[in-house]
């Protein structure tokens, strides 16, 4: 009897260390509610499985000193695996650390910056959840606002064009042909608007920091109201800005998706083979003052789902 007690004394003592001993990091790098949502998302999600984590969290500066004094704390804590959040937190754990897991979450174009080798077979080990709304389901939506749209055009640069052969095919998938123009400079936009206007129905956009910068922004917003195109930006803030419509995420669902990553990692699957997650609430957002300038009428189906309406 006494000696069934210590046994499962015993027991209860090595259970209690190894739930002390899931350490696990969290990096990131501002406190905005888009990160908080995405922290929420991860730690609500691991908390369903794991009764007890222990969670060192470090915010990066953009000071170098600061990130490189960071980084040795996060090794020496030694955790099991790192949940970053945001992609300069990423690319900065990435580019430092090689023998740790490493899930990021809430990272634009993971594939294009670098971060993965692709979004099917990460390799390496990292993986995680983007903010990439697949652009079959973009097309789709563009379809819904405007049913008799057969030809759209983008611009992209050196940075997104991996996007445009794969994005190509959906849209003919979808019974659409996608027209692109390359930018080199900020120099190129009013010209390669000026040829996507007269050939097509629509602007579709990736995001893409060689060509939106704030004043062009502008400039490509203010040339699709002048024209009458309708603009699908690629984020409610170029809605906000005067974009006729664009899809949007929850980040609490991107950060709940990246912890099922880390628990299929802690689990003992490799993050190189796990394929880096997409949004799977995807919100829809509209500006009305623009529609009506455009004079484009928004389904009401699309109205009565539409998560913010801007006027």
């Amino acid at each position: 009897m006494l000696l069934g007690s210590l046994v499962l004394l015993i027991l209860s003592l090595a259970g209690d260390i190894a739930a002390q001993e899931m350490r696990l990091a969290i990096v990131y790098s501002d406190s905005l509610t888009s990160t908080m949502r995405t922290i929420r998302g991860i730690r609500s999600t691991l908390s369903r499985r794991y009764e007890a984590i222990v969670y060192y969290e470090y915010i990066l500066s953009s000071d170098r000193d600061d990130i490189d004094h960071k980084i040795e704390q996060l090794k020496i804590a030694d955790p099991k695996l790192i949940l970053s959040v945001g992609s300069f937190a990423t690319t900065e754990v990435a580019a430092r650390i090689r023998n740790k897991p490493i899930i990021f979450s809430a990272v634009l174009n993971p594939e294009t910056s670098g971060i993965v080798r692709s979004l099917q077979t990460p390799g390496g080990n990292i993986t995680g959840a983007s903010l990439d709304i697949p652009p079959d389901i973009q097309f789709k939506y563009f379809k819904q606002v405007l049913n008799n749209i057969k030809k759209i055009g983008v611009l992209y640069s050196d940075e997104t064009a991996n996007l445009i052969p794969p994005a190509k095919t959906l849209a003919r998938a979808a019974g659409l042909e996608l027209i692109a123009k390359k930018i080199e400079t900020e120099k190129d936009i009013p010209g390669a608007l000026d040829e996507l206007n007269r050939v097509t129905d629509g602007l579709w956009s990736v995001a893409d920091r060689r060509i939106f910068s704030p004043r062009s922004t502008k400039y490509i917003i203010l040339n699709a109201l002048r024209s009458g195109k309708p603009f699908m930006g690629f984020s409610r803030n170029l809605v906000e800005s005067g974009a006729l419509f664009a899809l949007d995420f929850d980040y609490k669902d991107i950060g709940r998706q990246a912890g099922k990553i880390a628990i299929e990692v802690l689990s003992g699957k490799s993050p190189a083979g796990i394929s880096v997650a997409v949004p799977g609430i995807i919100w829809f957002h509209y500006n009305e003052k623009t529609a009506h300038h455009i004079n484009i009428q928004i389904p009401d189906d699309l109205v009565a789902i539409a998560k913010e309406v801007y006027r």
